[in-house]
């Protein structure tokens, strides 16, 4: 073995760090095992068939930096590789303990192919701001990079490329660490494919926003190349057996559902409609809906069409945009921001989708933490959609800080739960 730790052309893994590695994977295998998660995976089953027996609840996007409680998080392995998976399993084990709501623990060990994406080759230009330099959370200030007609040019075709070699090097390297406690599986391309999120970092939002209106023609061609683009990148991934296979998470919620994947599936080449995706179109949070139709629903429903099942929104507020939503094909569970007037939500959701409700992370991050506003902001929702006859999930997610204070989240876990179970 050379001092790199490489043995000819494969790394082997330090001793040390396998032995840690070895240790958390056997406590990820026990919880695992525990026959509560295949009650969680059919519990939500049943909601992601529209037949719920309870509102599910999911905690995810937390704030890592401000939750190392005595060094439980500490990552203790050399190698960057093996930090990884250290990283992964620490954080499973530390959120089943503390704040699990109805996460489903998995007995294996997802390993990336080695999927090169080229993009659309535009490189994003922009100024950040940081308030919290342990936080991965940004300020962002973009340079708009189309400002002519001619700008349409700088989009290319994504092209996908997988790297065999390296694929199966890291599968070699997975299997050398978790033989015998932790299946390891290749996880191939998870689709996530929003239009206006790209857009957002090639122009600035308000840019986009006043282009939407000066240049109409401009935005079609824009983004009638971008679906095209998304279409072919598809095409590519199947072919090449490259997408994930059944997902137990979309979004932060629970995937878990009967209809999936698809009759005729292979699990060497998984297709579009064997999968869940989820798309967004949060800087359209303030255009009209005939507007939203034009420039958003017009050209996801291309692309979603595509797919099996479909998560649609995050934090843009869709209470009032239902109508367009409802155009979407294949859309199962709809985003239900903090930002919505939820009876009006409940009432154009009704039973025909998953209210999937954000309750407000910025309880979290007030100066004294009130259970009694959690509480309350979250019967509201159980309520409401008690009432309106709306299968309900609980997520809560964009974590940005809980003020260094961790038991706020333990806190409002055992909250949620009582309130969905009570």
């Amino acid at each position: 073995m050379s001092a790199n730790g490489v043995c000819g052309s494969v790394k082997m893994a330090d001793k040390k760090d396998v032995a840690i590695l070895r240790k958390l994977a056997g406590r990820v295998r026990a919880v695992a095992e525990l026959p509560v998660h295949e009650e969680k995976r059919e519990l939500w089953r049943r909601l992601n068939a529209l037949d719920p027996v309870r509102p599910m609840v999911m905690i995810g996007q937390v704030c890592w930096n401000e939750m190392n409680l005595d060094g439980a998080l500490t990552l203790k392995c050399a190698d960057p590789e093996c930090q990884g998976y250290e990283r992964e399993l620490r954080r499973k084990l530390f959120q089943w303990e503390h704040f699990p709501v109805d996460m489903v623990v998995e007995p294996g060990i997802a390993v990336p192919k080695a999927i090169q994406n080229s993009g659309f080759g535009i490189q994003v230009l922009e100024e950040t701001a940081v308030s919290d330099p342990t936080n991965s959370v940004r300020g962002h200030k973009y340079e708009n990079q189309m400002q002519t007609d001619a700008d349409l040019e700088k989009i290319r075709t994504p092209r996908i490329e997988h790297d065999e070699a390296e694929t199966a090097r890291r599968l070699a390297f997975a299997h050398e660490i978790f033989d015998g406690l932790l299946e390891v599986k290749a996880q191939g391309y998870e689709p996530y494919l929003s239009l206006w999120d790209p857009i957002a970092t090639w122009m600035g939002v308000e840019n986009a926003l006043f282009a939407l209106v000066d240049r109409p023609e401009f935005m079609h061609a824009l983004l009638g190349r971008m679906t095209d683009g998304y279409l072919s990148m598809l095409d590519q991934l199947e072919r090449k057996g490259l997408l994930c296979g059944p997902q137990s998470l979309i979004h932060c919620t629970g995937a878990f559902v009967r209809e999936l994947p698809a009759p005729g599936y292979d699990a060497a080449r998984p297709r579009t409609k064997d999968l869940w995706m989820y798309g967004l179109a949060q800087m359209l949070s303030t255009v009209s809906p005939d507007m939203f139709k034009t420039f958003e629903v017009d050209y996801a429903s291309r692309i979603c069409e595509r797919f099996g099942l479909v998560y649609y929104g995050c934090c843009d507020p869709l209470d009032g945009k239902m109508a367009e939503v409802r155009m979407i094909p294949n859309v199962r569970k709809v985003s239900m921001s903090p930002w919505v007037d939820e009876v009006r939500g409940a009432a154009a959701i009704g039973g025909d989708f998953v209210y999937s409700r954000k309750p407000n992370p910025a309880l979290l991050a007030w100066p004294v933490f009130n259970e009694q506003a959690v509480c309350e902001h979250l019967r509201a929702t159980v309520d409401v959609c008690r009432r309106h006859g709306c299968p309900l999930e609980l997520i809560l997610k964009d974590i940005s800080t809980v003020n260094y204070e961790p038991q706020r989240l333990f806190a409002w876990a055992r909250i949620a739960m009582r309130e969905v179970c009570g």
